[in-house]
């Protein structure tokens, strides 16, 4: 009996938290103003350092595993899927319509099993317009991801890549000592 109630408040307590979620992605989102979607999503259980945006139109999943660092810019209509966890550390510039995928079923189960993973991302990355990350990578410190680019394995410090899927194109040569502040009025 007493782990039937635990399970019930298990299941409402999810009930809630997607609540939070859906709130977001369906109303919140579009609100013209970052402090309402930030603390919005801070209340629901996302970590979000100072001076960082999230322009309108983002789509996040499992707010409570996100945690995005102090003056980090995310672009519009992005996907941040955290249900693996989603880490943004300092500094991050992630352009608009990037996808951050947290999770995959297995092709071959038999139940259509999920697989989720985190993806972690260093501090001064870039990842541009339409990337996809996928689940289980990282993204290391100052690397850069070329537009429309599919992101399958990790990248290293200071590592440019780019193409379908990413390759090696180069290494940045930057201090990495900029803040990426963005956050324009009734984006």
């Amino acid at each position: 009996m007493e782990s039937k109630v635990a399970y019930l408040k298990q299941k409402g307590r999810k009930g809630v938290l997607r609540i939070g979620q859906q709130g977001y992605n369906l109303l919140i989102t579009y609100f013209p103003s970052h402090h309402v979607r930030l603390n919005w999503l801070r209340f629901w259980g996302a970590s979000i350092g100072a001076g960082s945006a999230v322009m309108r139109g983002c789509t996040v999943l499992d707010i409570r595993s996100l945690t995005i660092g102090d003056s980090v810019s995310i672009g519009s209509r992005c996907l941040l899927d955290a249900r693996g966890g989603l880490t943004i550390e300092d500094a991050v510039v992630i352009a608009s319509d990037v996808h951050l995928i947290g999770a995959y079923h297995v092709i071959d189960s038999d139940d259509f099993e999920s697989v989720e993973k985190p993806i972690h991302i260093g501090d001064h990355a870039w990842i541009a317009s339409r990337a996809t990350v996928l689940c289980g990578v990282t993204i290391g410190r100052g690397a850069v991801v070329g537009a429309c680019s599919l992101v399958r394995q990790d990248v290293g410090e200071l590592e440019i890549v780019a193409g379908v899927p990413a390759k090696h194109r180069g290494m940045r040569r930057s201090n990495l000592t900029y803040d990426p502040k963005y956050r324009p009025v009734l984006y």
